[in-house]
Parts: C-alpha cells; structure tokens; sequence
C-alpha cells in the first residue's frame, strides 16, 4: 500500500510538473507571439511617411543639405529626419570616397563613433530591467580588467561608468589606445592615477573606463559585447544593417570611407572598435533613425518607458559644456549626462541627444521625447560644420526664427558646432568629437 501510495504521489508530482511545463512553454509561447507581432508592426516604421510632415521645411532642408555637401571640407552625408513618431526624410548627399563617383544613399553605412555610447546605456539597462545588472552594483562586480585610484572600482558603480561618474581625468590614457595597447590592460592601469574626486561625485567624459560597461554587457548575455547588442536591441528594432564590429562596416555592400576635413582619405584604424561601448557601432541612416524612433517611445515592446526614463534621466550637470555651446547660447541651457546620453533645455523644452567624432567620421543625433521628433545625421570627414543642422532642424520643430547655424551664409566662416565630447582621432592627434 504505501509503494502504491509513492507511485501515486510520484505520478501526481509528473502530472503536476508536466502541467507546469505546458503552463511555461504556452506562456513562452505567447511572448514570442507577441514580440513577432510587434516586430511586424514596427516593420512599418522603416518607411518614409511623407504624411507625418508637419513643422520642418524639407525644401528648404534638402537645398541647405546640397549646400553643406557642397562645402570643401565635405565628402558625403546622411540625414534622417522624425515627425511625430514617423520617419519623414531620408537622404543621402555627396559621394563614400572623394572623387568616386560613388554617391551616399540612405542605405550607405558610416560609423557612429560616441553615439555608441547611447547603445551601450540602453543595452545595461535593458538587462538590468531583466535583473541581470544593477546599475547601483560595484563595477568590480561585472569588470575584471577596471581599476580605479584607491580601490575605487569597488565603490563605483556600473551607473557610474555609464555617467562618466569615476573620478579621473578627462579620455584618460587614450593616447594609449591608439598608440596600440590593449583596452583591458589599459583598464587595469587606470588606478596609478590621481583621483580628482570620489566616484559619482564629478564628471569627467571617459572612453576606455567607460568600455568596462561593455564587459558587464558580455557577462550578462553570455556572449560578446560585439555579438549582445545586436542579439538584445538591433534585431528586435529591425535594424539591420547595424553592428559593432570593423568588419560590420566593411562588409556592408555600401559604406563611406574616412576622410580627413581637406577630403583626403585616411586609412581605417580599428582602434576605437576595441572600445565597442564608446565607440564601435555602425549603420545606415534609415537605422539610425529607427534608433531615434525607440528611443522616443516608439517601440515599447523593446524599450520600455520606464527604461527610457532611467536612461535619459538629467543624471549629473556638466556646466563646462556650454562654453563648447557658447556659438548657440541662445538656445541652448542646463546641460546634463545620464547613461550614455546628453540632455538640454532648448528654449524651454527639454532634449536628448549625444555627438560622436573619430578620424575621419562624424555623426549626431538629436530628439525631442514630447514631441517624438527629432533628426540623425552622418557623415564621412573631420569637419564639424554640420553639426549646426541639429539645431536648424530643432528651430523649425518649434517655429523659431531662422539662425544660420551651419554658417553657409558667412563669409571665411570657421565651421562652428564644435561637438561636446572630446576623444582621439584615431591617429593620435586630439579631436572635438
């Protein structure tokens, strides 16, 4: 009887656990569904939708675009332009090398260089709403290579990595970096510098320190940072043509090669993609755009409002930055850092967006969350005129009047909007980025 009564029991416990497991593999089976559904639906947002047109003048956007392509610091150059959720302008301007004949088209990859850095805040947190990080977690705790003055590293936080937060002094040791040094080595180098403050208590922009976050990317998925990203955002987001390797861009059946601002080639260095998180995504300016849509709110099956609000969250002021912005004060106020991206007050509306500059590439990005608008551009030359068509494009979202911020109309003009994030250029001469 009590045999009876165990084979009973055990029979009950495989029915039990038998249900449970149908119980799982049905509910599994209805996220995928429904992640499949919102894929297909996001689909859609690939499109140019000429129909959410509604403030920016794409006339008087595109002769001013054929302009600054004609400029002789100036190569080639993709625009993306968002309305209302929708992407309403996409365009490509100049040629991927100089004197080719082979024109940029909205399909031409180029590298984001420091826009990567928005990847890399979005990425951590996406896993930390999973509860596979913690942004308040040591960074010791996911970086085995990152060593801070004092032992710091085991105070710091990962939220501090992504908010340049770590105490040391501005792009610390990328010389290093580009004079060939492995990234993980330099890392464990970083603690025989002085300290200029306690983690979390300054600001300081950082592209080797801030690549640590790359290594709690890695440990959290279980794979390369090179092969997380694409696996947890680029394909849920439909985008593409994206990646974050060297090879990811030159594979790509279209892509600009660098040019220094006299629209002399320069050789490609893979320098900055052995720092993935600061510096090693690229894409085509449709995915680019499609970036800026999820990141305004547009695909919240992927990124969810809550994530969003963390990562764009005025973190830390970074003050020093509107003597950088000085050419556009008149707009712009209140600059802040959060996870990997930059906030302002443009005439009393709050924005985001971030910059990025390496040897030979250039590249933006700039939204208005409330507004679901906002522009990406990319270009393939060391100049940084055209960064001034950010805020051409913001105006016209807010009806403000006409302010020649690309300075096509001025005479001898020095380009102006030089960006806010210094770096390297790749070939060991410091670079606005």
């Amino acid at each position: 009887m009590k045999r009876q009564l165990q084979i009973g029991l055990g029979g009950l416990a495989l029915v039990v656990g038998g249900l449970a497991i149908s119980g799982n593999v049905l509910r599994l089976g209805a996220e995928k569904n429904a992640e499949t559904r919102a894929a297909a639906s996001y689909l859609s947002l690939a499109k140019v939708s000429p129909a959410a047109r509604r403030d920016v003048d794409y006339a008087k956007l595109d002769q001013r675009l054929q302009r600054m392509a004609q400029q002789p610091s100036m190569v080639g150059m993709a625009v993306g332009v968002v309305e209302n959720g929708r992407i309403t302008f996409l365009h490509g301007y100049g040629e991927t090398i100089a004197g080719s004949g082979d024109m940029v088209t909205p399909m031409t990859v180029f590298r984001w260089a420091s826009v990567s850095k928005g990847v890399a805040g979005t990425a951590a947190a996406k896993l930390a709403e999973q509860g596979k990080l913690d942004f308040n977690a040591p960074i010791a705790h996911y970086s085995k290579t990152l060593r801070l003055p004092g032992g710091t590293e085991y105070s710091a936080t990962l939220g501090d990595v992504l908010s340049h937060r770590l105490g040391i002094y501005r792009n610390a040791y990328d010389d290093k970096l580009e004079a060939g040094e492995d990234p993980r080595f330099i890392r464990q180098t970083l603690g025989s510098l002085a300290s200029l403050c306690a983690p979390g208590t300054c600001w300081s922009y950082q592209n080797i320190a801030f690549d640590a976050s790359s290594e709690a990317v890695a440990s959290a998925m279980g794979e390369p940072y090179q092969q997380a990203v694409p696996d947890l955002l680029f394909k849920p987001l439909g985008m593409t043509s994206a990646s974050v390797t060297r090879a990811g861009l030159e594979n790509a059946p279209s892509w600009a090669r660098p040019h220094a601002a006299g629209r002399r080639e320069l050789p490609m260095s893979d320098v900055y993609y052995r720092v993935p998180a600061a510096g090693g995504v690229n894409s085509n300016i449709k995915d680019m755009a499609l970036w800026m849509i999820a990141q305004m709110g547009g695909m919240p099956t992927v990124l969810s409002p809550k994530l969003l609000e963390t990562i764009h969250a005025p973190l830390v002021s970074t003050p020093g930055e509107l003597s950088r912005l000085r050419k556009f004060r008149e707009r712009v106020d209140k600059p802040y850092y959060g996870y990997g991206w930059r906030s302002y007050d443009y005439v009393g509306h709050r924005i985001v967006g971030h910059r990025g500059g390496i040897n030979g590439y250039r590249s933006l990005i700039l939204f208005d969350p409330k507004l679901k608008s906002g522009v990406v551009a990319l270009w393939n030359s060391s100049t940084s005129q055209p960064g001034g068509l950010e805020f051409e494009v913001m105006d016209m979202l807010y009806h403000l009047d006409f302010r020649d911020w690309m300075e096509l109309d001025r005479k001898g003009a020095v380009p102006v909007a030089e960006t806010p994030d210094e770096t390297r250029s790749g070939d060991g001469n410091p670079r606005r980025r």
